[in-house]
């Protein structure tokens, strides 16, 4: 039996130009066909455009279990132009160990700060490796890999990736020009410190085959390969898989895993799948499946978090880049929330209830927003209350194909690659989507999300003990009928109902079925008097105080809840 071969996906991420390219080139013993920089225009610029592939085996650690084995490192190398952070997203999906690679001449910028957002959403463990330390006079090379050390403990602290290993590197020593004969330095170290923290990632070969491929390409007398991930589930030689997007079905004639041909693969290995007759322009990347197994959406529900270095705040009805799966689509969000009074409660992960209401929200909200009133007076007491969890819908402008409860990230990639400032604005999980195109009739009746909708009027006058008359609660043109019957409060206490239309000029009956207490009465009475009196400005300071009570209106508040997707608009009040 062939010893077992143990692959964990290790991510390089980093700042353009901080050496990743390098860096996986002198970690690597076997290049996949995807590895450094294979593009043409790449080549030329010098930077990675693309997700680029290579592997390093090693023996098994002891940490990993007894007995024969090898460890593979399958380095996944992700470009750091800001540009393309849509490929790193693509690639931080598939990554069980991140490698951070900073350039110790420059320390943290802005792209290295987005690599670490990612890498907190979508990893477990990290490494940080300081490169280029050749570039440090040899004299004051410890010193200095020492403060950058510290720097970036410092930096890691508030992360989950604190107290994470820090190595200083040289993978290229005299820069891309040097000969080939340069050793690399402190490399051997460096694959010590990745067999320490490699772990076993959780595989499971059960459930549908998802594989997210990164390259495509033809192999003359062979068929079309299409490398990639497993995300899910296994494959074998024979099995039937769809390409989505493309809605078309093809048999897999033959496996490689980095020029190992194989019989079967499973979640979390590298793979290469060759079928035939089929034109590999037609897919450069995106997913392949079980078929029938991914949907493809116009809409979803996800449940959501704000990345804390996202500046400014998340307003309903603006537009992000929404990366699904492997996609990246505009989409328009609508945030919304639990009703104020579950705000509290612990709400069941990665399910979502259509039987309960939720409030719609402005904006999200986070500690430095106050876009519900329910805040602004808890603020005032000092402590802002936020909801445990919150959820958004998305409208996406193009459909996407992607499995069930996956990865979603809100970034406003359309920012000035220039600013220093992170991109990256929320992130979640896709909880349900939806297929139909017409899913605003079919879909969205179903989700209870509701609007506090708050009015406030005066009384002008007493009919009797038991109606009064009210005004500029509705306009000229409203038609109060459809208000009929809803539930009024008066500021002396009084619980009122509208009762219906009083002349032309959008004034109304109010029925207080308790009847108006004495104070009330008098208050009016006194009120309608001075009206009719009309004395501008012709009181005393002395009355003024005496009768500051009495010149306070009498108001009307009408509150109620409309849901946004009711279709009948219908006022409900509890």
């Amino acid at each position: 039996m062939a010893a077992r071969v143990l692959n964990v996906n290790v991510g390089v991420l980093g700042h353009i130009d901080s050496g990743k390219t390098a860096l996986a080139r002198a970690l690597s013993t076997t290049g996949s066909t995807a590895a450094f920089d294979r593009a043409p225009q790449s080549r030329a610029r010098g930077i990675t455009l693309d997700l680029g592939f290579s592997c390093l085996r090693t023996a098994l650690p002891p940490q990993l279990g007894p007995g024969p084995g090898e460890l593979q490192f399958t380095l996944v190398d992700c470009p750091g132009h800001a540009s393309l952070i849509r490929t790193i997203i693509g690639g931080a999906q598939i990554i069980d160990l991140m490698m951070l690679v900073i350039d110790v001449t420059k320390g943290m910028q802005t792209q290295s700060a987005e690599c670490l957002v990612i890498g907190q959403i979508a990893c477990q463990k990290m490494v940080v490796v300081l490169n280029k330390i050749d570039l440090l006079p040899e004299g004051k090379r410890q010193s200095a890999i020492e403060k950058m050390t510290k720097k970036m403990q410092k930096t890691l602290e508030n992360t989950k990736f604190c107290g994470c290993p820090i190595v200083a590197v040289a993978a290229k020593p005299g820069g891309p020009e040097a000969p080939e004969s340069e050793n690399p330095l402190g490399v051997s170290e460096l694959i010590e410190v990745l067999k320490s923290q490699a772990y076993l990632p959780s595989r499971d070969p059960s459930g549908h085959f998802l594989m997210a491929v990164d390259h495509c390409f033809s192999i003359k007398g062979q068929g079309t390969v299409m490398t990639g991930t497993i995300l899910s589930g296994s494959v074998s030689l024979g099995d039937s898989v769809e390409i989505p997007a493309l809605k078309v079905t093809k048999k897999v004639k033959s496996m490689q895993m980095f020029h190992t041909p194989v019989t079967y693969a499973m979640q979390g290995d590298r793979v290469g799948i060759c079928v035939t007759q089929f034109d590999p322009k037609l897919l450069e990347r995106g997913l392949i499946c079980t078929p029938d197994s991914l949907h493809t959406i116009h809409a979803a529900i996800i449940s959501l978090k704000k990345i804390q270095y996202f500046r400014g705040a998340l307003q309903t009805k603006a537009k992000f880049h929404i990366t699904v799966g492997h996609e990246t689509v505009m989409g328009r969000v609508m945030f919304f929330s639990p009703a104020p009074a579950d705000f509290s409660e612990e709400i069941q992960e990665n399910v979502f209830d259509f039987e309960k209401d939720y409030l719609y929200q402005e904006e999200y909200l986070s500690k430095d927003s106050v876009s519900s009133e329910e805040n602004k007076e808890n603020d005032q007491a000092g402590e802002v209350q936020l909801p445990k969890q919150q959820w958004a819908l998305l409208e996406f402008e193009k459909p996407v194909t992607c499995p069930k409860l996956c990865l979603v990230i809100g970034s406003k990639l359309d920012t000035d690659i220039h600013t220093n400032t992170c991109r990256l604005a929320f992130h979640g999980v896709l909880l349900q989507g939806m297929e139909d195109k017409n899913y605003t009739e079919t879909f969205l009746p179903k989700l209870k999300v509701y609007k506090l909708k708050h009015k406030e009027g005066q009384v002008e006058r007493v009919m009797d003990d038991y109606s009064v008359i009210g005004r500029s609660l509705f306009k000229k043109e409203t038609n109060i009928q459809i208000f009929l019957g809803l539930k009024v409060k008066l500021s002396t206490g009084e619980d009122g109902i509208i009762d219906g239309g009083f002349g032309q000029s959008g004034k109304f009956k109010i029925r207080i079925p308790d009847g108006l207490k004495p104070d009330t009465k008098m208050l009016l009475t006194v009120a309608s008097k001075k009206k009719s009196k009309g004395g501008k400005g012709d009181m005393t300071k002395e009355d003024e105080s005496s009768k500051n009570d009495s010149a306070q209106p009498v108001t009307v508040s009408l509150s109620f809840k409309r849901y946004v997707f009711d279709t009948q608009k219908k006022m409900i009040q509890s």
